[in-house]
């Protein structure tokens, strides 16, 4: 549904999009950790495991960004859109 101009779908969608891209690269850093923890890499292990956190978080966000997408779009009222 289009509301403010945004359509909400759409915008969740991408909001989706991003997220599935963030889990790739943070299941890519995961792999990467134990290598170089596997291998007595342990500062850049320790690195690796951060990176780990902050793609956590950076997930949780999206996810509230998603919640906050539905929530705008019920708080929108009286905006209609129409074809010209």
């Amino acid at each position: 549904m289009c509301t403010n101009g945004v359509n909400t779908a759409q915008l969740k969608s991408t909001i989706e999009m991003i997220d599935e891209q963030i889990a790739l690269n943070r299941r890519w850093t995961h792999r990467l950790y134990h290598l170089a923890d596997d291998h007595g890499e342990t500062l850049t292990a320790e690195k690796l495991s951060q990176v780990q956190s902050l793609l956590d978080d950076v997930r949780a966000l999206l996810d509230e960004a998603n919640d906050a997408a539905d929530k705008d779009d019920e708080n929108a009222a009286g905006v209609t859109v129409e074809v010209i």
